[in-house]
Formats: C-alpha cells, sequence, structure tokens
C-alpha cells in the first residue's frame, strides 16, 4: 500500500470515528465514550494532515502534545461558570485557524486551483467574521464588555457596505497574481464584519450567537477544507457547521424568534420594566426552615435552574435536596428551558456533573400542561425564562417567548441573591406574585441549609 492509498484510508477511518462519536454523544449515556472517539478521530486526523505535509513525526509528536496540554489545562482550570466563555474562545480559535489556512491558499505563487481559491477566501471571511465575533461575544459574557446592544446611527448600513467590500476584494483577490495586500484588506474586514455583527446582539441572546458562531467556524473549516482538498475537513466542518446551525434553530424556536431578529433587532437596547406587576404586589421573603416544611410537605416538586445555580456551584447541593425529596415521597422533576444559562446545555451539564440522572430532566413544554398540579416550583437562579411577562405583557421585550409557567404551581420559591433583573435586563413580576416567595442568599448554601433541615428531621 503506498503512502497516497494508506494516506487515504486513515483519512475515512478519522470520518469515521466523527460520524460515530457525534452519534454517540446524542445520549446522556454513551455521550463520555462519544467525546473520547471523536477525540481518537481529530488525532488521527491532525497526524495525517501534517504527516502529508512532510514534517517529521517527532515535530508531529510534541506539537500534539503542546496542544493536548494547553487544551487539558484550560479545561481543568475552567469553572462551570465561565464554559460559555471558552466555547466562545474555542469558536474562535476554529475561525482563526480557518482565515489563516485559507490566507495561505491565496497567497500569490501558489498553485491552487480557481475553485480551491474561491474557497480559500470564503475561509478567510467567514472565519474572520467567526473569529472577531467570538471574541465579542466572550467579552460580553466575561462581562469585560456592555452586554446591552451597542448600536449607533447607520450601523446596519455600515455593516451591508462593508459586506459587499468584502466580497468585492475576495473577488480580486482569487486570481493567482493578487497581490498580498489584497490579502490583508480582506481579512481586516472579515473581522470587522464580525465586530459589527455581535456588538449590537444583547447578552439575552448569547445562547443563540454562541451556536451560530459554532457554525460559522464549522462552514469556514469545511472551505479550508476544499482549498487544501481535505476530506477530513470537509466532513468535520460540515459537521460542526450543521450541527450548530440545527442547534441555532432550536433556539431560536425557543425564544420564539427569528434569526433575523436576534442579528438584527438589537433586543434590550431599551427595556421595559414588565408591566405593572411590582405596583400589584410585594416580595414576600421566606427562610430555609420554611422552605424546608414547603418541601417535605409536597408530593410534586420541579426545580428550574439557571444561571445563578452555576454562579453558586449549587448543583451538587441541589442533586443532593432532590434525592431526599424523591425518599420522601414526592415526584421531582429538573425542568431544563433551552436558553437557560449562557450557552446552549449549560444546565444539562451542571446537572450531569452532580450526578442527576437524564431521566429526571424534562423540557418546559412536558410540564406546563399540569403546572396546576405542581406544589412546589422551586427555580435556582434562574430569571428571564420563568418571567410570566413573556405571556402576558406585549410591552415586555420578552414577549412572545415560550417560558417555565412557574407563577402557575401552588407555591413558587425563588432562590436568589438579591431582586437584580436577569441577562436580559427585564424585571421579572414573578417576583411580586401572590403565591411566591424569594429565598434570598447565596443558592448554594440555601440548598445545603434545606439540606440539613431534612437531615435533622
Amino acid at each position: 500500500m503506498n503512502d497516497v492509498t494508506l494516506r487515504g484510508a486513515l483519512e475515512i477511518i478519522a470520518c469515521v470515528l466523527f460520524l460515530v462519536g457525534l452519534k454517540l454523544m446524542g445520549k446522556q449515556a454513551s455521550a463520555k465514550r462519544g467525546n473520547f472517539i471523536s477525540a481518537a478521530g481529530m488525532i488521527l486526523a491532525v497526524i495525517v494532515a501534517v504527516s502529508a505535509s512532510g514534517v517529521d513525526y517527532l515535530t508531529i509528536a510534541i506539537t500534539v502534545a503542546v496542544g493536548s496540554v494547553i487544551g487539558a489545562f484550560a479545561a481543568v482550570r475552567v469553572k462551570m461558570t465561565a464554559m460559555p466563555e471558552m466555547v466562545a474562545l474555542f469558536n474562535g480559535s476554529g475561525g482563526l485557524a480557518s482565515l489563516a489556512v485559507g490566507l495561505i491558499e491565496l497567497l500569490p505563487g501558489r498553485d491552487v486551483e480557481v475553485v480551491g481559491r474561491i474557497a480559500a477566501a470564503l475561509a478567510v471571511i467567514i472565519g474572520g467574521v467567526a473569529f472577531s465575533g467570538s471574541i465579542v461575544a466572550f467579552a460580553k459574557l466575561a462581562g469585560k464588555l456592555n452586554t446591552k446592544p451597542i448600536i449607533f446611527p447607520f450601523q446596519l448600513t455600515l455593516s451591508g457596505l462593508s459586506a459587499v467590500a468584502t466580497l468585492v476584494i475576495a473577488g480580486f483577490a482569487v486570481p493567482h497574481d493578487a497581490h498580498g495586500a489584497l490579502l490583508v484588506v480582506l481579512s481586516v474586514l472579515s473581522v470587522w464584519i464580525g465586530v459589527l455583527s455581535v456588538i449590537r446582539i444583547g447578552g439575552g441572546d448569547m445562547p443563540v450567537v454562541v451556536s451560530l458562531l459554532n457554525s460559522y467556524s464549522g462552514v469556514a473549516a469545511a472551505f479550508a477544507g476544499l482549498a487544501l482538498a481535505s476530506p477530513v475537513l470537509i466532513v468535520a466542518g460540515t459537521l460542526v457547521g450543521a450541527a450548530g446551525l440545527m442547534l441555532t434553530g432550536a433556539m431560536c424556536k425557543a425564544m420564539n424568534r427569528s434569526l433575523s431578529n436576534v442579528l438584527f433587532a438589537g433586543f434590550g437596547a431599551t427595556v421595559a420594566t414588565g408591566g405593572t406587576a411590582k405596583a400589584a404586589g410585594e416580595v414576600k421573603p421566606i427562610t430555609a426552615p420554611d422552605t424546608y416544611a414547603l418541601l417535605e410537605a409536597a408530593r410534586s416538586v420541579i426545580i428550574v435552574p439557571g444561571y445563578g445555580m452555576a454562579v453558586a456551584q449549587a448543583q451538587h447541593a441541589v442533586k443532593e435536596l432532590a434525592e431526599l425529596l424523591i425518599e420522601n415521597g414526592a415526584d421531582v422533576r429538573f425542568v431544563i428551558h433551552p436558553v437557560a444559562g449562557r450557552m446552549p446545555g449549560h444546565m444539562n451539564v451542571l446537572l450531569a456533573e452532580a450526578g442527576v440522572e437524564y431521566e429526571q430532566l424534562a423540557e418546559p413544554g412536558d410540564v406546563n400542561p399540569t403546572m396546576e398540579n405542581v406544589d412546589v416550583a422551586l427555580v435556582i437562579g434562574a430569571n428571564d425564562v420563568v418571567n410570566p411577562d413573556a405571556r402576558e405583557d406585549q410591552s415586555s421585550p420578552l414577549f412572545g417567548m415560550p417560558i417555565v409557567d412557574v407563577d402557575k404551581a401552588r407555591t413558587v420559591v425563588v432562590s436568589k441573591r438579591s431582586m437584580s433583573s436577569g441577562f436580559a435586563g427585564v424585571e421579572n413580576s414573578l417576583f411580586y406574585r401572590p403565591n411566591t416567595r424569594m429565598l434570598f442568599g447565596d443558592a448554594q448554601k440555601s440548598m445545603a441549609a434545606i439540606v440539613a433541615e431534612f437531615k435533622q428531621a
């Protein structure tokens, strides 16, 4: 078997590993195994790609080891609250890599067919947008940039003109004798478009943005694969692009908003207070012992986690509380809103880390029809996804977004540090409802206190 045939066979094996790993990641029980299989496919793909370039195997081993150490160090050190920011950086890194590949293939004198050079130009454009957009998303998620939309006059016009200029320059950069300065301008414009696109999107839409940028990075990688004539890169990029686009659609559906509305509406630039609910009610605090009394008598309990649970690292205490409630004879379900947290699947990852069984998880549509039969709805750090104004107040920026209808439960207990609004900046009328009790304080300490009450009893 010659080197070309062997390389082709190894690339096919890598593609198969990607597909098998992705399939296994569709279920919680096999997700970990699927992740390892996909990682093995990626290692194989990297080795094949680099060896084909003529680099010696020692260099390959050293670079793979260095990258693995950096990745493992980052994964171990990152806090669960910072996971969305890390995902945004990963998306940006993928975009930057595709941009670099595209630039190299467009350099004057490179022996690349016109189709490959067109694909390289698209890799530069989409990769640049994914890179800079992800950096802006990272800054918003990390609180280093104002989470509200940054909007200025003629912003969309400027974005449109920049996009047209980028495509025109890309047309001039495709020929073999294109000047290197054009490539610099093309890269800068692509990065600029990414910045313009994401700064106008509010923090409440970041889960959608993160999944969309993930799709962008995959599409950019697929075009880079076309430029390099690399089947394994095409397959990997296409899988990431398709998965990200499907997830983006699911996020938009969960918010009852179109993708164009997310990208261009500037949601959150001006925020309503959410009607007159505050004037019609008052906040009713509750203590941990009183919360225990409510939960001890409850036969049906739902737990709605949010970003506040991640901040407090309360998932383990919540899981222990759920076990005690089940031992006490209660039916307990965790209701996960698709956009709870700062990235898709954020709450699922937290609960899986704590060992919560997948069968205990439910979606809002599974619980809302029978919410009146729920004795206690325990909301832990969630805000916008339980705001009844999204259902009742047409003046609210959240109006029309499907929520978890916890306000219809017999009693609602909201574990929260303060009365501050959610990430979307919208005041929550749930806090003033007559059946709502506010359990103020750190969520981990509050849940631990309730657990202690159960154990003492």
